[in-house]
Formats: structure tokens, C-alpha cells, sequence
């Protein structure tokens, strides 16, 4: 059963994500060329976005290799990237079998009134995977990854019901969608409570400057694409030498520029296939779901985030962040992670972050700046652990994504860098019984609340027909 998982798994999301959503699509009564349609274009909206990844990645690794080269940087633990995140978490016990176990707690959190989100965003259950494997290893049971897996499954879940309303009332063509991700709900408890403080600064309300705002006051320096351009130009700049250097690679610097305005103009127009890809399957699976769960009223579907990275605002503040992530990199002391390949993960810090924040750029950037740079220390604490998985996945599989280098750790800011991951990981791992008793009561403690707040939410819709 694990290697036909693995093997599943092994065909990518593009590859995975149409055969996913046609089958989906015929179960819920679509006809087959809508169905056949609609999962096509999640898959060319996959294999887009993997290009436009990749072109970032591509183009700025070498440049920031040698950055960390001519500054002489050491910093040892190797960022491996979501690909090594997600092979760890798909090629264990945990991994095999985590896609039936969620959806059988999805379906009893259901039936219980304990979520009203039908989590169909199947590709990303490698984040509850991933958070179990490195329990797997670190713990030597399966039993308590599995325990990891759900508690993070279970939260994420109510934190998708939490946010559902301002994030369908934020995005335009959202409603009835929710985001149950746990790299982006992981942000969700900071960005809450770091806006309320903003909030209270006297005059603070007054640089409330959004996406569209930036344009308005600056005008060609306020637009995405060339933000994009004026970093990517700074970057490849950092990249020299010396002065005559610089003068040596300007094909290269104004090349480097154009590539990162590429990216910021193009994710976009791709995150738009995903809206029309998906949009006919949520519509569809939503009301099947509500005729079949008697009494269900206001269910959302749990879709993928990315349907929103390509907000202008998610853009400029991932822009802007790529070289702070870095700087905060170099000067934070303890720090020993250096993001390269997981810089593209840095839109996926944001889907949740921007409804509570109204779309606020300044804002947006200091809670990512904050939730960055503790990530930085949540990274380099996991480290050891990722490190250990990653190594006996390689083993076996001889996965070239899992292969860390000689004499380095190895991370990701890929969900490593979230708050669920490392919480849950050291409740679990370093305080075993009683930390994961906390857990429990806490999960407890929230279904509770969830429900109250579904029956509540359901008994006013009702009342309002």
C-alpha cells in the first residue's frame, strides 16, 4: 500500500491534481468533458506555476550562492526546498496512508458539526504528513506520528472555518472556499494579535496603504512588475565583486530583473486557470455535500492557496521580503538556515494574512517580517530532525530531492518554518505524555467552540431564509 501511495504521489501535482478533480467531478455529477476540463486546467495551472517557481528559484540561487560566497556566510544548515519537504513526507508509513486517515477525520468532524469545510486540496495533505514523519523518526512510532498528523489536520480545519468568512469577503470569486493549509493558518494566531497592536499606535491608521494604493502614490515604482525588476537588479548587483564587475555583468543584473518581473507579472494570470479550473468542482461538491449531511448549511470547500497568491499585495510584500529573509538570515544571531530554494514558498505566507490585515502592504509586511524571522530559528531547531527523515528516505528511495549535501543539515522553509510544525513537533517529541495531553485539550477545547460557533452560525442563516 505505501508504494502504490509513493508512486501516486510520484506523478506531481500537475499529473495528479487533474486525474483528482475529473474523478471528483464525475462522482458529483458533473458531465465528463466539464469535469475532464476542469482538471486540466488545475493541472496546467500546476505545471504554470511549477515553471514560474522555477524560474525564481533557478535564477536566483546562483545569484545568492555567490552572495553568501564573496561575504563568506556560514551557515550549515542546506535549504532543500518544499520537493525535499514533501518526499519526506510522502515516502514513509505516515505518508502512505495520510490522504484516507484525514478524510475520515474530515467526515466525523463533519458529521459532529465540529468544521463545515470539505478539505478537497488533496495535494497539500503532505504538510500533515510531513508533520508526522518527522515525529515518525524523531519518536520511532508511528502511533504518535500519526497523533502529530491529526492534531495538526483537526486545527487547521477549525482555523479554516475561522477565517472563511473575511477570506471570501477579501478575495473576489471566493465564496463558499476556505484555506486548509497549515503553513498558512500556522500564521493566522501572529498576524491577529501583531494588527491589534499596530492598531493601537496612535497615527499608524493613517499608512493604510494597499496594493492599489502603492500605485496611485508611486506610481511605476508601486507596480508589482517593477518591484520586481528593481529587486532582482539589487540582487545580481550583490552577486559582484566589485565595482568593475558590476559594470562586466550588466546583461546579467538587467536579465536577472526582468526574470523577477517575469515572475511577479505572470503568477497572476496562472493563479487565474486554478479560479476557472476549480470553480465548477466547488460549486458542484458543495451543494452534493449539503444534501447529503442533513442539516449542513454554509459548508466551504478547502481549496489550495494558491488561487490567491497572485494578489498584488501577497506580491509586493513577498517581493520586498526575498532580501530581508536574507539580511535576517546573516544578522540573526543562532540563526544557522539560509532560504534559497524555499524563497518561492514565501507567497504562501499570505493567503490569511491579507483579510486580516485589509490588504494593508506596511502591515502585512511587518507581520511577515516578525513570523520570517522567528521561522528562521523554527527551521534551524528542526534541522537535526528533517535532517535524520530526509537521510533514511534517501536510503530508501535513493530520491535525489531528499540528498543533503556533505557536512550540512538540512530545512525548508516550507512548512518547517511554521509555528503548527514546530509546536506540535516538541509537544510531542520533548514533553511526550503531558505536552501531548495539552494538545488534546486544546484540540478538544477549539472543536467545542468550532461547533458552538457552526450551530450558531447555521441556526442564523436558517432564520434569515
Amino acid at each position: 500500500m505505501e508504494e502504490v501511495f509513493s508512486y501516486i504521489i510520484g506523478l506531481g501535482a500537475a499529473v495528479m491534481m487533474p486525474i483528482i478533480f475529473t474523478i471528483l467531478g464525475l462522482c458529483i455529477g458533473i458531465k465528463l468533458s466539464k469535469a475532464l476540463k476542469s482538471g486540466l486546467l488545475v493541472g496546467v495551472g500546476f505545471v504554470g506555476l511549477s515553471v514560474i517557481t522555477a524560474l525564481l528559484t533557478s535564477s536566483l540561487g546562483p545569484a545568492l550562492s555567490k552572495v553568501v560566497e564573496i561575504y563568506g556566510l556560514q551557515l550549515k544548515v542546506f535549504d532543500m526546498g518544499w520537493p525535499a519537504a514533501a518526499a519526506v513526507a510522502y515516502n514513509t508509513s505516515v505518508g502512505a496512508f495520510i490522504i484516507p486517515v484525514c478524510l475520515g477525520v474530515n467526515i466525523l468532524m463533519l458529521l459532529t458539526k465540529t468544521t463545515r469545510t470539505v478539505n478537497i486540496d488533496l495535494w497539500n495533505y503532505w504538510h500533515f504528513a510531513f508533520i508526522g514523519a518527522v515525529v515518525y523518526f524523531a519518536t520511532s512510532s508511528i502511533l504518535w506520528g500519526f497523533f502529530a498528523a491529526i492534531i495538526c489536520y483537526i486545527i487547521t480545519l477549525i482555523l479554516a472555518d475561522y477565517t472563511a468568512d473575511k477570506f471570501q469577503g477579501f478575495y473576489e470569486k471566493m465564496e463558499g472556499i476556505s484555506i486548509p493549509q497549515p503553513f498558512c493558518a500556522g500564521f493566522v494566531p501572529f498576524a491577529i494579535v501583531i494588527n491589534k497592536v499596530l492598531d493601537k499606535i496612535p497615527g499608524f491608521d493613517k499608512l493604510n496603504i494597499d496594493a492599489e494604493g502603492m500605485k496611485k502614490k508611486f506610481g511605476l515604482l508601486g507596480e508589482p512588475l517593477f518591484l520586481g525588476i528593481l529587486v532582482g537588479c539589487g540582487i545580481g548587483a550583490l552577486s559582484c565583486k566589485n565595482g568593475q564587475e558590476v559594470v562586466d555583468k550588466i546583461p546579467y543584473i538587467l536579465g536577472l530583473g526582468i526574470k523577477m518581473g517575469a515572475v511577479m507579472e505572470l503568477i497572476p494570470r496562472i493563479t487565474s486557470l486554478f479560479i476557472e479550473g476549480l470553480k465548477p468542482i466547488s460549486d458542484a461538491t458543495r451543494e452534493l455535500i449539503a444534501k447529503k449531511f442533513k442539516g449542513a448549511v454554509g459548508l466551504n470547500i478547502g481549496m489550495s492557496p494558491a488561487l490567491v497568491i497572485g494578489h498584488p499585495a501577497t506580491l509586493v510584500v513577498s517581493l520586498l521580503l526575498i532580501p530581508v529573509t536574507i539580511l535576517l538570515a546573516v544578522i540573526l544571531p543562532g540563526n544557522e538556515f539560509l532560504p534559497l530554494a524555499s524563497l518561492a514558498g514565501m507567497f504562501y505566507v499570505f493567503p490569511l494574512i491579507l483579510p486580516i490585515t485589509k490588504g494593508n502592504v506596511l502591515k502585512t509586511f511587518i507581520i511577515g517580517f516578525v513570523v520570517l524571522a522567528i521561522g528562521l530559528y523554527f527551521v534551524t531547531d528542526l534541522a537535526p530532525y528533517f535532517t535524520q527523515a530526509a537521510q533514511d528516505v534517501y536510503a530508501k528511495t535513493r530520491d535525489e530531492a531528499v540528498n543533503i549535501p556533505k557536512g550540512f543539515e538540512g530545512g525548508a522553509l516550507d512548512f518547517a518554518s511554521s509555528p503548527f510544525s514546530w509546536a506540535i513537533f516538541h509537544m510531542t517529541y520533548s514533553f511526550k505524555i503531558i505536552g501531548s495531553a495539552i494538545l488534546v485539550l486544546i484540540t478538544l477545547f477549539l472543536m467545542v467552540l468550532n461547533r458552538r460557533a457552526i450551530i450558531k452560525y447555521q441556526k442564523a442563516i436558517k432564520e434569515a431564509q
